[in-house]
């Protein structure tokens, strides 16, 4: 019998709604007991082919994007049986459609380029506790310069041991036993409880001799059109529904999944300096139980009121170690990784504050902010460019952070770093989470936000000459 519970839970100050389900007395290939004889709660765990890509041809490029829109529905239905009580063959299901979906991508890479066979071994998935947050509680304060990218070829015999692993592990998964919604209580912290633990970029300008020490800011308004949908036009071109949860967007007022460059430089904007790029990143939602079945929304377990940013701020900054030069035209960026919660944190670059309280920042926690301050997301986008490519297979290697000391890496140069920041009046309670992929679980370290550049270039050489000459310019 599936016996489902759900609670509400009042603790420091904030209420979480923590929904789960189990099967009673299973103790099945899905069900994990601790030692106090109690379910624990699980999601499931898939290598994120994306992130592992390192070419795509062009004319392979839309059959990747529908395979990778594909694996990310295949894992959201896995999930999905899970927590119904799918039994022992969830995770063997899901591998031999993983399989079929990476072969065809496989071979229509193949016909332009090396066959990526390291993809082939990237279709067994396993059951994750969701008391195991992979390295989130380990690494809270680690730095945000990242940039350390698998390397395919290395990774393969890993991998290859990974999926042999994987059904056995899943053995020991949890039949059904899911959390359906979230966040958790535990995934909440008093903000006024937290140390300071940023004081310098990208939360401040960068200072000092030899710096390019000024800003640009470009007013985009606060997505009062309503402008939303569930496509990532950037990992999931020609896709719909391919985020699987709502973005909020603001800028350029046609982005799609069906967006080309052609489309966006003939776009309206709601900037209001003429800036035609875009800006998006997974709504906010009140958890008031409001639910509307349409993709992206109640469709993929996002429930909730959409709530409106308070402000947005899109700023670009300088470099430590000197000029900054322009980015080019299309230059698309990610930061933050939207899989975070079972991917391990090596791209979980957004943050989580208050106002009043931003030398605290938190990457794997939603804060709680005392009464009157508004909740705080910040996302600082990589500001060091390879020179040559506007995007990569993964969307991530054409572009990298720089050291603590500002430094970008050989190859590459530095760009205007930009950082949104986002503010939202949040409801008494505390009640909120952001937009996610079902198994992510709205873990607040799966925050993630996404940019393309079409300013013209006329205006991108005002924001340089502005940021290189110190001053500050909106």
């Amino acid at each position: 019998m599936l016996v489902a519970a759900a609670a509400l839970l009042l603790g420091g100050g904030g209420l979480a709604v923590v929904a789960t389900t189990a099967l009673a007395g299973n103790s099945g290939p899905d069900a994990t007991t601790d030692q106090q004889g109690t379910t624990a709660a699980t999601t499931v765990k898939c290598p994120d082919v994306g992130d592992r890509l390192r070419e795509v041809p062009r004319g392979a490029q839309l059959q990747v994007s529908k395979g990778l829109a594909a694996l990310d529905a295949q894992v959201a239905d896995a999930y999905q049986r899970m927590t119904e009580g799918g039994g022992s063959t969830v995770l063997s299901d899901l591998k031999q459609k993983r399989q079929r979906t990476l072969g065809t991508m496989a071979d229509a890479i193949d016909r332009s380029a090396k066959r990526p066979d390291y993809l082939l071994r990237m279709s067994g998935c396993s059951y994750q506790p969701t008391g195991e947050e992979g390295a989130a509680d380990q690494d809270s304060a680690k730095s945000y310069q990242s940039g350390q990218y698998p390397n395919s070829d290395q990774d393969q015999q890993q991998d290859q041991q990974q999926d042999q692993g994987q059904e056995q592990d899943g053995q020991q998964g949890d039949g059904g036993q899911g959390q359906v919604g979230g966040p958790s209580p535990e995934d909440f912290v008093d903000i006024t409880s937290v140390q300071p633990n940023a004081g310098g970029p990208p939360f401040a300008a960068p200072q000092g001799d030899g710096a390019s020490t000024g800003t640009f800011v470009t007013e985009c308004g606060r997505n009062e059109e309503g402008h939303f949908n569930s496509d990532n036009v950037i990992v999931t071109p020609g896709v719909s529904n391919g985020a699987h949860h709502v973005h909020d967007y603001v800028g350029n007022v046609s982005t799609d999944a069906f967006s080309d460059d052609r489309k966006l430089s003939e776009s309206d904007t709601t900037c209001n300096n003429g800036d035609q790029s875009t800006h998006y990143w997974p709504v906010l939602r009140k958890l008031d139980g409001t639910s509307v079945h349409e993709p992206g929304a109640g469709h993929d377990g996002n429930v909730g009121s959409v709530l409106q940013p308070a402000s947005v701020t899109l700023q670009f900054r300088g470099s430590q170690q000197g000029q900054v030069q322009a980015m080019p035209r299309f230059l698309r960026i990610i930061t933050g990784d939207a899989k975070a919660f079972t991917n391990g944190t090596d791209n979980a670059n957004a943050s989580w504050s208050c106002e009043g309280f931003e030398d605290r920042q938190l990457k794997d926690k939603y804060p709680i902010c005392p009464d009157g301050a508004n909740v705080v997301r910040t996302f600082a986008f990589q500001n060091c460019w390879d020179g040559r490519s506007t995007d990569s297979a993964n969307h991530r290697t054409h572009v990298t952070f720089s050291d603590q000391n500002g430094a970008c890496p050989n190859g590459f140069t530095a760009i205007p770093q930009l950082v949104q920041r986002i503010t939202y009046d949040v409801p008494q309670g505390n009640s909120f989470a952001v937009d996610s992929f079902p198994e992510q679980l709205h873990k607040p370290v799966t925050d993630h936000g996404d940019f393309i550049n079409v300013m013209p270039d006329d205006l991108m050489s005002k924001a340089v000459n502005c940021i290189n000459s110190g001053r500050n310019c909106t």
